[in-house]
């Protein structure tokens, strides 16, 4: 948790606070972290890290666009900030997809 906080905090990024959701409550069975988090303004944003070996493809972004959407349901609100923090080779139609859907995506390639 402290290496998302400082990561974001690089991004200029600040929450006031910052929690982290499982998949499973979701209904999900993926290896990704979700934070939900409140900014300064008072608005929900979701941090989503993807951390892998294979490439991340159109449809596994179509997934997580789906997980952000089960998110709203189960907090009951609207979470306006979407943000993609994907450390693993990724797809460049994954990317417009997901900035297409006003993500914004941090790819750090290892």
């Amino acid at each position: 948790m402290k290496e998302l906080v400082e990561y974001l905090n690089r991004k200029h990024l600040i929450f006031k606070s910052l929690k982290e959701i499982k998949p499973k409550e979701l209904g999900s069975r993926k290896k990704i972290s979700i934070h939900l988090g409140v900014d300064l303004k008072g608005y929900y944003a979701v941090v989503m890290q993807v951390v892998k070996k294979s490439r991340v493809l159109r449809k596994e972004a179509s997934e997580l666009v789906l997980l952000h959407e089960k998110l709203e349901q189960h907090i009951d609100s609207r979470v306006t900030k979407k943000y993609a923090i994907i450390k693993a080779p990724l797809c460049s139609h994954a990317r417009t997809m997901l900035e297409k859907e006003g993500w914004k995506v941090w790819h750090e390639s290892e």
